[in-house]
């Protein structure tokens, strides 16, 4: 049954990557189009940089001040919490897993 947990916390964390796909790249390109400076500060090849990512994770984006820009990185703030927490979930339970029965 703690496999089976596991197993949804993974769907869960791919869930995340699907919406974090979605929502990421747009506020990248609002970013680009409408706060350079901002933009400039994450460098080029901002969608995988750890650096940029713990911008976004952070809630440092707000930033901006823009609703329209808040709105696109809300979600790929929350996606990206939804991948991270399903990832160690799912870790934490096989790792639950192997261990003996008493």
């Amino acid at each position: 049954m703690i496999l089976f947990f596991a197993l949804c916390a993974l769907a869960l964390a791919i869930a995340g990557a699907t919406a974090f796909v979605i929502f990421w790249p747009l506020a990248l390109v609002h970013l680009r189009d409408r706060h350079p400076a901002m933009r400039a500060r994450l460098g080029d090849g901002a969608f995988l940089r750890p650096g940029a990512l713990w911008w976004l994770l952070s809630g440092r984006y707000r930033e901006a001040r823009d609703p329209q820009f808040t709105g696109l990185a809300t979600p790929a703030m929350l996606s990206l919490s939804t991948i991270l927490l399903g990832l160690v979930a799912a870790a934490l339970l096989w790792l639950w897993s192997l261990m003996p029965a008493a």
